[in-house]
């Protein structure tokens, strides 16, 4: 069992840090908000701390679960961040969905300080964090990788390291690129046989089995069809990595077309009220167009 700290108790974060200490482990938790650090130590024990600083002394490795690259930065640097607290031959993993080059930046930062960066964004959703089943796309080094990858399975059912500092987030990146048009599509179907008057319902029931099924499609057909949205990933945060994903492409010459197009859809749905909808609304959408 390892002493550890996680930073950032958001819907994702907070079941992570969770799992950690059900299995056992030493953590000490951080959030921006002190009362919601208060509230997961009531719940599951362990320690909380008023500083990323504090949270981390004396730990052997570092989670952080945060929103974008700038509240990653802001838990790392600085006389109060992360990194003025650890101890050469620590490791930071990083579970925020953020820009790869913001990644490359901290590693450079940690690597003077002799400290192991892995950039570990997650896929799965809130029900994923909270079962413990989520996929981990790492990045870095791949001794530092081997240390943090048996405490990462604690609450994922695959992790893999695909490459260099960075490469963890530009496979998140394609995740995101593929679902935007897979809910889109999805969307598109569902809207198509409500207007030829079939039974969605029984439609996906058939076509589910075939070509056409997607984990989307499983987990998602029922609550688009019933018009319920209050749940799962947030269209504002899809927002936010659809943003890091068109920026990347620009830079290194992708095309992305239709990624670029179902984020103006989800702009559309944000100036519907549902920026914290789930990402399955633009179904909703497309109901609205009629």
């Amino acid at each position: 069992m390892a002493k550890l700290a996680f930073l950032g108790l958001g819907v994702m974060g907070g079941p992570m840090a969770g799992h950690l200490q059900a299995a056992g482990h030493d953590v000490c938790v951080y959030n921006r908000t002190a009362e919601k650090a208060e509230a997961w130590v009531a719940k599951h024990g362990g320690r909380s701390a008023p500083t990323p600083r504090e949270a981390v002394e004396g730990a052997e490795m570092v989670m952080a679960c945060v929103g974008n690259d700038d509240d990653l930065r802001s838990v790392c640097l600085g006389s109060d961040g992360a990194f003025a607290g650890m101890e050469a031959g620590g490791v930071f993993v990083d579970h925020t969905t953020v820009s790869a080059a913001v990644t490359r930046e901290l590693y450079a930062v940690a690597a003077d300080a002799g400290i192991g960066f892995v950039d570990a964004p997650v896929s799965g959703g809130q029900a994923g964090a909270e079962n413990g089943q989520l996929v981990v796309m790492c990045g870095g080094d791949a001794e530092v990788y081997g240390r943090a990858e048996p405490v990462i399975a604690t609450y994922a059912k695959k992790c893999v390291r695909l490459g260099e500092s960075g490469a963890g987030q530009l496979t998140k990146m394609v995740n995101q690129i593929c679902i935007a048009g897979l809910v889109q599509g999805l969307s598109e179907g569902l809207h198509f046989a409500e207007k030829a008057g079939l039974d969605g319902r029984a439609v996906v029931d058939v076509i589910g089995g075939g070509a056409a099924g997607s984990w989307q499609m499983v987990n998602r057909y029922e609550t688009m069809l019933d018009d319920q949205f209050e749940h799962g990933f947030a269209v504002d945060w899809m927002r936010k990595d659809l943003g890091i994903c068109l920026a990347t492409a620009n830079e290194n010459g992708a095309s992305l077309p239709v990624t670029a197009l179902v984020d103006q859809y989800y702009k559309d749905v944000q100036k519907m009220g549902g920026g914290r909808w789930d990402t399955s609304s633009l179904f909703k959408r497309l109901r609205k167009l009629g």
